[in-house]
């Protein structure tokens, strides 16, 4: 199955499953950087390293087994499917004792890990999301219109139109009279074939849904557009290509794929800029692990600011559900936290339960002297 929406997403995060553990697997299957071989051995490497750290783990022997079987379906997946797999990335969610399997297709190679724990570790699925935008591109000019969906790194073909707009011709007439009546019907037709591709674009946009448009086309094509594009259409234009509608599928996602990871910089500078002077002057934010926990348990936060595979061992409140870095009882029911392997990963969780936004910030960058952790508040308590 492919990664394609946050309703995947909250699945695996709303899945229980009491008094057992989960296990979540991924693996770089990225055959552009490595050989068939090389994969095969680091799955059956990352399966028995788990098997190892399993007979020195304290649990029930249900729960053991439980787990057991969950590296054993793993390892049987990967015999059979790794030979044959195209996809760069793997992500694989199990848990036995409640019949709990689930495979995901990623577009580009994870770090290989093995986890087991109380929930689906999913925060590189959330990283995913995060890095790529359902983007529509639009390539038109006098005659010709294409539309093609961008996402994953994928390219697909959304629609296409060919309108019969008259070729320029030289003037003539008495006067220029007879040439202007030309001009303008060429201006007719060509107003009329604008119009259609942005009424196409706005129906796409309805039918799918995307986050952001590029457009490519010559700037007197554009100027002619952009006043027929319905401002909701505006609000997601992003850039201007210089691919053509007879471009190669190929040539268009290579520049589209160019201009989301500039873009998706510039994003994420612009979010830790506004988040840094927000901290500066005191206003609604907070940074570092241990402040925004604490954030995060008082329903303060709006969007959670995290640094793209930043991890910290903490501890969780069974019956609370909040989260602490060092806290052996909750503050607040008094009783005993359980350890977890890796908080931060919980508290994107607990963001995405509060229905929070999310934002992954590719390091290095200024989030880092600010403990690589940090949140926009709605308020302050």
């Amino acid at each position: 199955m492919k990664l394609t929406n946050r309703s995947q997403l909250e699945s695996l995060s709303g899945f229980q499953m009491p008094n057992f553990l989960a296990t979540s697997f991924y693996l770089d299957t990225d055959k552009a950087r490595q050989s068939r071989k090389e994969i095969a051995v680091s799955a059956k490497n990352l399966v028995t390293g788990a098997r190892t750290d399993l007979e020195t783990m304290d649990m029930s022997r249900e729960k053991r087994e439980s787990l057991l079987k969950d590296l054993e379906k793993i390892n049987a997946f990967c015999a059979q499917s790794l030979g044959s797999y195209n996809s760069p990335g793997l992500a694989v969610f199990s848990c036995s004792r409640h019949d709990f399997w689930q495979v995901f297709d990623l577009p580009h190679g994870p770090r290989n890990r093995l986890i087991f724990d109380q929930n689906f570790y999913i925060r590189p699925l959330h990283a995913v999301m995060d890095k790529f935008r359902p983007t529509c591109a639009l390539l038109i000019n006098r005659r010709e219109a294409k539309w093609y969906s961008i996402y994953m790194g994928e390219i697909a073909l959304l629609d296409a139109i060919t309108s019969d707009v008259p070729g320029q011709v030289k003037k003539g007439g008495f006067e220029g009279t007879q040439s202007k009546r030309i001009e303008r019907h060429i201006d007719a037709h060509l107003h009329d074939h604008f119009k259609k591709a942005a009424q196409i674009t706005f129906d796409q946009f309805k039918k799918g849904g995307f986050d952001w448009l590029f457009v490519g086309c010559e700037n007197s094509s554009f100027s002619a557009l952009d006043p027929l594009l319905h401002p909701y259409l505006k609000e997601r234009l992003k850039a201007k290509l210089k691919s053509k509608p007879g471009d190669s599928p190929k040539t268009i996602l290579g520049e589209c794929l160019e201009t989301e990871e500039r873009l998706k910089k510039a994003d994420e500078e612009d979010v830790v800029q506004r988040l840094v002077s927000e901290l500066e002057r005191g206003g609604l934010a907070c940074s570092g692990a241990k402040e925004t926990l604490r954030r995060l348990n008082s329903f303060e936060i709006q969007t959670l600011v995290v640094t793209h595979n930043f991890s910290m061992e903490g501890r969780i409140c069974p019956s609370c559900k909040f989260l602490y870095l060092d806290e052996p009882t909750c503050p607040v029911c008094q009783r005993k936290t359980d350890a977890v392997m890796d908080v931060i990963d919980e508290a994107i969780e607990s963001a995405i339960s509060k229905n929070c936004q999310v934002r992954h910030i590719t390091p290095p960058s200024r989030l880092d002297r600010y403990g690589k952790i940090g949140a926009f508040l709605k308020y302050k308590l």
